[in-house]
């Protein structure tokens, strides 16, 4: 440890550091529709807020580009006990009521905030609003603007690179850099919420190359655990030659072979995983031929972004085969995040919250995918109570992060591990994608294979750590990304060793079944170790229907 590197080999911050300097109460690390709802939240509760996206808050990250439906259900106890019961089994029965029930309703009211903030739902036949869905560009703008109307300091363009803590190690704001204009910047602040989405592994899929798992990274860096990383394996479906993956529309799909026969089974509920062993060995075609007029106007004007790729190589989906892929969208369809310790979206680090696909998920959906839907219902709650419970934080315990010297909690791609030179970002990327892209690695896990995964990335992270730091700010930023990459794909595949079990969407070859003994959380942390916990789920003394006590 230097003389000036403070606690733990973290340096402090000092009036030498060149940075533009920014003081809030809260500040929002991710522009998306967690981080929007956020903002606004801590701006109501009278918070002076900072938002620092990643690219430019509204048109950045997985639903700005796409539309999105909404887990949005009447306040009728059957209808929502319907809504849970039918997630419940899904998720292998590691949901928690209290927590879909919270959800349910916040999203309902924020649903009707949205109308009265002007979003333009469609109508019925009856006149009566449909509330189940949202175009991602309209409501992202919409976000965007009512967050600058409640006098949010908006950062695009601006990564953060690391958290900032104090002397007691509380999360007390962070530094980053402005891509467009090459300044460093310093945000100090009485809590921190990290809204950077999930971890696609920079697979293409639409949206989500800003999603690399940076703030699960930084969280983990402050002692932040993570929650259901096992359940990290989503894969989108979707043109060979598009990154949309939005998955709806086939359900209007035959798939074929390359000699024009069909697949058996590729379009039943069970079809992804048919897909997916079929794409091990040859190509797959689909064609939304199972679709009648009337579907095939609906689609288009439902989600006209799909029709995009295929319109521009002259291709028509209904009538024509074309080759369809898997691509993993990991933690952002999956289920892992951030572990939450109570309502307000804490996080096990004091003074740091977590919501939408940073946060686990698997409150509301347990161990299966919460898709589009549940996520978008999740984004908007989580969203809402973090930003609230921030503001609160730093009313009544976060003022000295923002008055004491302050110290850097970032690691690898920052701080100098001894090495010779940096490493090679692109590189570490790739050897990433090479254990995680796999369907044979991944849909379907095994013992054996996971081992020899985690075995290379072992030793790439503590390759990675010995490294020097980046050479300048914008270097680092993909050298965070390299990093956070490498981090999830630990702490997902050292869980998925220690769920021996099939459940959700967790597939283990030599565990086909479900193990009753093992309906538990598994909890995950640690960088240059790797640490994994159990922690009981809550069930409820009362017993909703179809949902176990």
């Amino acid at each position: 440890m230097t003389d000036n590197a403070g606690k733990h080999g973290r340096p402090p911050v000092t009036a030498a550091d060149s940075a533009v300097r920014h003081d809030a109460d809260v500040l929002v690390i991710g522009g998306g529709p967690a981080g929007a709802w956020a903002a606004i939240s801590a701006a109501a509760s009278g918070a002076r807020v900072v938002l620092a996206d990643k690219g430019f808050c509204g048109t950045s990250g997985a639903t700005a580009p796409a539309g999105t439906g909404v887990w949005y259900v009447p306040p009728d106890d059957d209808a929502r006990g319907n809504a849970k019961a039918s997630r419940f089994k899904l998720g292998g029965e590691l949901a928690e009521q209290a927590w879909m029930d919270r959800v349910l309703e916040q999203t309902w009211i924020n649903a009707q905030q949205l109308a009265e903030w002007g979003y333009p739902f469609p109508v019925d036949e009856s006149g009566e609003q449909r509330r189940t869905s949202l175009q991602g560009p309209e409501y992202m703008r919409l976000m965007r603007k009512r967050a600058k109307e409640a006098g949010v300091r908006i950062l695009d363009h601006s990564p953060a690179l690391e958290l900032l803590v104090d002397e007691r190690g509380a999360v007390a704001g962070a530094a980053g850099v402005d891509r467009q204009a090459g300044d460093a910047w310093i945000v100090r602040s009485g809590a921190v919420v990290i809204a950077t989405g999930g971890c696609a592994f920079l697979s293409n899929a639409l949206g989500c190359n800003v999603l690399t798992g940076d703030g699960q990274l930084m969280a983990a860096e402050v002692g932040a655990a993570l929650s259901g990383m096992e359940f990290s394996n989503a894969y989108g479906l979707g043109p060979a030659f598009s990154s949309v993956t939005k998955s709806l529309f086939y359900n209007w799909a035959t798939f074929y072979y390359r000699d024009g026969s069909v697949i058996p089974g590729a379009g039943s509920s069970h079809g992804r995983g048919v897909i997916a062993q079929t794409l091990q060995s040859e190509p797959v075609f689909a064609c939304l031929d199972r679709a009648d007029e009337q579907i095939r106007a609906w689609m288009r004007t439902a989600q006209p972004n799909f029709f995009l790729p295929f319109d521009r190589l002259g291709i028509d989906p209904f009538t024509q085969h074309f080759p369809v892929t898997l691509r993993l969208e990991g933690t952002v369809r999956g289920t892992g995040g951030l572990h939450l310790i109570d309502k307000t979206c804490a996080t096990s680090a004091e003074g740091l919250y977590a919501a939408g696909d940073a946060a686990t998920r698997e409150l509301i959906c347990g161990g299966f995918t919460g898709g589009g839907s549940h996520n978008a219902a999740w984004a908007m709650s989580s969203g809402f109570w973090a930003g609230a419970g921030a503001a609160d934080y730093a009313r009544s315990g976060g003022r000295a992060g923002r008055q004491g010297r302050v110290l850097r909690a970032g690691g690898a791609g920052l701080r100098d591990g001894g090495g010779a030179a940096p490493y090679d970002s692109n590189e570490v990327i790739c050897s990433v994608q090479h254990e995680v892209f796999p369907t044979q690695r991944n849909w379907t896990r095994e013992g054996d294979l996971l081992d020899d995964s985690l075995s290379r990335l072992d030793v790439l992270w503590h390759r990675v750590r010995g490294a020097a730091p980046a050479r300048s700010a914008l270097e680092a930023v993909r050298a965070r990304e390299a990093a956070a990459m490498l981090a999830t794909s630990r702490w997902m595949y050292r869980s998925a060793q220690q769920r021996t079990e099939t459940r959700g969407m967790h597939r283990r070859r030599e565990h086909a079944a479900l193990d009753p003994s093992q309906g538990q959380r598994l909890l995950s942390g640690g960088l240059d170790e790797v640490w994994i916990d159990r922690l009981a789920v809550s069930r409820p003394a009362a017993k909703a229907e179809g949902v176990p006590a």
